[in-house]
């Protein structure tokens, strides 16, 4: 095959395949993926603000009157500011859950076969899928982050903190991006993939400490709200952005080896696809 030619020196020598070269432009395939997303976003600009009425309502109306009414203790932090890096949180989740429907398109519009015969290496096509969207979930972030800063929240000015906050959004956001990749593999078929998905978004939700502490839970609940990504995710968010007590170094560790493991899955499938 072509991918699997060898390049002659002028010595004689024979260079190594340009399959063997090509996880060296790992990067590069990642960060062309992510910026041909960012031009998506500038295209249809209208997205992020649809899509940012949903995490909107949750801090203007379930935020506000949870605040008042004083039901769920949070300590010295208001209700509100407890909230609004889980709004965040989910935000990226909703947007990340269902990019497997993306490539399912993508294989029926025959682009996906056409990706896989290029030297293209499959983790680079699946990080690439998984950082876009990340870089969907930090664009939406901004807008939640101000409506947040209007209503009141007590958010950080560090730019060093934000940053970080940032990279725990497109961490936790290409976990599940590619958990959606997997399913899609799994699945093949895009009405079973719309269904999962919806099934999968609000339990994941509601069994993480973005609501509420993981203390006012049963054992039960406690036990998958440890193993869920998302409660590390917001865990590093709230302590980046509002300044409540984290566990960033055992956050992040899990957040690297969450996306680490979903990309090594997503791309073992991915070929299963473009069948």
């Amino acid at each position: 095959m072509a991918s699997e030619a060898r390049v002659a020196r002028p010595g004689g020598s024979v260079d190594q395949p340009i399959r063997e070269r090509v996880p060296w432009r790992l990067p590069s395939r990642v960060v062309t993926l992510c910026l041909l997303e960012l031009e998506k976003l500038r295209h249809d600009r209208t997205e992020l603000i649809t899509r940012a009425v949903q995490p909107a309502l949750w801090l203007t109306v379930f935020g506000t009157t949870f605040s008042r009414l004083h039901v769920i203790p949070t300590g010295q932090v208001p209700y509100l500011d407890f909230l609004a890096p889980g709004i965040l949180a989910q935000s990226a989740l909703f947007i990340a859950i269902f990019y497997g429907i993306q490539i399912i398109w993508e294989r029926d519009a025959g682009v996906l076969a056409k990706l896989l015969v290029t030297p293209t290496p499959r983790a680079a096509l699946v990080t690439g899928k998984a950082f876009a969207a990340g870089v969907r979930a930090c664009a939406q972030a901004v807008i939640v982050l101000v409506l947040a800063a209007v209503l009141g929240v007590h958010l950080t000015a560090n730019p060093l903190r934000i940053l970080g906050a940032f990279a725990a959004l497109m961490l936790g956001a290409a976990f599940f991006c590619c958990l959606s990749l997997t399913i899609a593999g799994l699945v093949l078929n895009r009405d079973r993939l719309m269904g999962i998905g919806q099934a999968l978004t609000m339990p994941l939700f509601f069994a993480s400490n973005a609501l509420y502490p993981v203390a006012l839970m049963p054992d039960w609940l406690r036990w998958i709200a440890l193993a869920n990504p998302l409660s590390y995710q917001v865990d590093a968010l709230r302590g980046l952005l509002v300044g409540t007590p984290a566990h960033l170094a055992l956050d992040f560790t899990v957040l690297v080896l969450a996306a680490g493991v979903g990309i090594t899955a997503a791309s073992a499938l991915l070929g299963r696809l473009a069948r």
